[in-house]
């Protein structure tokens, strides 16, 4: 995963609407998770599965947006008020997502009473989070596949393969593919070297399905 990524000839984001899909796939299992009836507390246990490894990758994709790519685009953009204001509304987008972060992982903390408002901070955290991967792709990422250099993308994509490292490869490759269709985990496993990709086919898929109770591939979503 540290291997850096080579700039083609165009900017490639295939990775970014991958990330995307995973992302919403899992906003809506949390979602339907805290949504059960009842005040029973044991259902934050099933909130509880999988929120630590969606929310580290979030947070992994958005501090590289924020340190890396955003930045490079302001950079580009001076004087270019309607570019500048939808980066703002970008990093706006993401201070209001971290706030709602922090309010479910302090509801799964609190085994006494965190049931009780859990579903409610999971509706914002779903309505905003889903607002603002719609905005980004109708909006962003077009904007960036026309302005940004296939260089520079490929400083952001690095800046979050470094983050995520040969350590969190085996969880992290599974997770982006879970439950993606045939051609999209081709055409990802296609940017991967080929050993992490073997690796993924051998082994990380199956170990990922059977140690997560979200994964698609058994079903438990």
């Amino acid at each position: 995963m540290t291997t850096p990524h080579q700039p083609g000839e165009y900017v490639d984001l295939t990775m970014m609407y991958a990330f995307h899909d995973g992302l919403r796939r899992d906003v809506a299992i949390i979602a339907k998770s805290a949504a059960v009836t009842g005040d029973d507390p044991t259902r934050l246990t099933a909130t509880h599965f999988g929120w630590d490894l969606f929310k580290r990758f979030l947070t992994i994709h958005h501090s590289a947006e924020d340190d890396v790519l955003w930045p490079k685009l302001r950079g580009q953009f001076a004087g270019r008020d309607d570019d500048l204001e939808l980066l703002d509304a970008m990093e706006a987008e993401h201070d209001r997502i971290d706030p709602l972060i922090a309010a479910i992982d302090a509801a799964l903390a609190d085994q006494e009473g965190g049931h009780a408002g859990l579903g409610d901070t999971v509706d914002a955290f779903a309505t905003e989070i889903n607002a603002h991967l719609t905005h980004e792709e109708d909006a962003a990422l077009p904007l960036i596949e026309r302005e940004l250099s296939p260089a520079d993308w490929a400083l952001f994509a690095d800046s979050q393969r470094n983050q995520i490292g040969l350590g969190l490869a085996p969880r992290y490759i599974p997770w982006l593919l879970d439950g993606a269709t045939p051609e999209r985990t081709a055409e990802v496993l296609a940017i991967f070297p080929p050993p992490l990709a073997a690796q993924y086919r051998n082994a990380w898929k199956q170990q990922y399905a059977e140690l997560n109770p979200w994964s698609v591939e058994h079903g438990r979503s």
